[in-house]
């Protein structure tokens, strides 16, 4: 079985072709990645030259994808888009083309949750994830803590109240002068600087596993207000703020991971999303892993940011789950509030 998926979520166009190699498992034979780097001239994505730029890129990528992979739209059987959530301009432009491709060739079309693509993006290595497993997501819009019992049956313990890690790493980058994006930028600086310099805060909340990065950002804030009172941050202050911010980052997202590791038996602990690059988080779980004595799968750079290869690997496993074309599925800018992530057992 051959897999054609298409990412356009937001400022990455990307297609994929999937190979089946084994049950539920496959081989990328092909994960193109066009990135719309001008947006950093605005600091910060402009949805309507995204959505243009997606339907300049869309078709001759698909060309390239089917090229790379070695094979031919007829050999392809499934073609699954990102549906949401994301941008909706951004998402219209590679899941309707999607769509209509599929219509037009009489494929299986498969429309696919972005952040189910995430979570599953563990199983695009060499060695696989095993059930149950902990997942943590974190990216520039959604920072969520999911025990995943299956390819169908997942519950989501926790999400975050406010901004999400990636957008406050974006956030504070700016605020410090750094721009956009911030994670890389962020992680540079915070290389020479010292963790326990300045002691911002981590959120308490309700909700055992939840996440507030909001707290931190002004925090952030006030901390330059307060010793900078003109924005102007020395080269040589830079750092210490840097890694400062994202230690607190890393212990609010560790912490929660922790605490579900004391309540639920998993298998794997797996820590995906763009954020995911992130070196010193990376570290952070993999040590977590090894005190707790539990595998740990985090996939490769190329696959933790907006990739359509997780998009195609979700679309083959609900396919291979039962499900079939839907054509009447529309796209969606956001997670609804109830009802998805609070799947147990195949029950709402």
């Amino acid at each position: 079985m051959i897999v054609l998926g298409i990412e356009s979520s937001c400022d990455e166009t990307s297609v994929a072709v999937l190979r089946e190699s084994g049950e539920f498992e496959t081989e990328v034979l092909s994960n193109v990645i066009s990135s719309q780097d001008f947006h950093k001239l605005f600091g910060g994505v402009v949805p309507e030259l995204s959505s243009r730029a997606h339907i300049q890129q869309v078709l001759p990528l698909v060309k390239e994808a089917l090229k790379k992979a070695g094979t031919t739209l007829e050999e392809v059987e499934v073609i699954t888009a990102t549906a949401g959530p994301g941008l909706i301009g951004a998402l219209l432009v590679g899941f309707m083309f999607a769509k209509s491709l599929a219509l037009a060739t009489k494929k299986v079309f498969i429309p696919v949750n972005h952040i189910e693509g995430h979570i599953f993006s563990g199983f695009l290595g060499g060695e696989k994830p095993e059930f149950p497993m902990l997942v943590l997501v974190v990216s520039g819009g959604h920072s969520l803590l999911l025990l995943v019992k299956s390819f169908t049956e997942f519950a989501r313990l926790g999400t975050t109240v406010d901004d999400a890690a990636g957008e406050a790493f974006d956030k504070v980058s700016k605020l410090i002068g750094l721009g956009y994006p911030g994670g890389p930028k962020i992680q540079r600086y915070a290389e020479r600087g010292n963790p326990l310099a300045i002691p911002f805060p981590v959120s308490e909340l309700k909700g055992r596993y939840d996440f507030s990065f909001s707290g931190l950002k002004t925090a952030v804030l006030r901390y330059v207000e307060k010793h900078y009172p003109e924005r102007h941050i020395p080269e040589q202050d830079l750092p210490n703020i840097a890694a400062s911010f994202q230690y607190a980052v890393i212990r609010a997202l560790t912490r929660s991971v922790k605490r579900a590791l004391k309540e639920y038996r998993v298998k794997s602990v797996s820590l995906v999303g763009g954020v995911a690059a992130n070196k010193p988080l990376r570290e952070a779980i993999a040590e977590i892993g090894n005190n707790q004595n539990v595998r740990v799968f985090i996939p490769g750079f190329e696959f933790c940011g907006d990739n359509a290869a997780m998009i195609a690997f979700r679309g083959y496993t609900l396919y291979k789950s039962g499900y079939g074309s839907d054509f009447e599925a529309e796209t969606f800018p956001a997670l609804p509030e109830a009802g998805w992530g609070e799947i147990v057992n195949g029950e709402q």
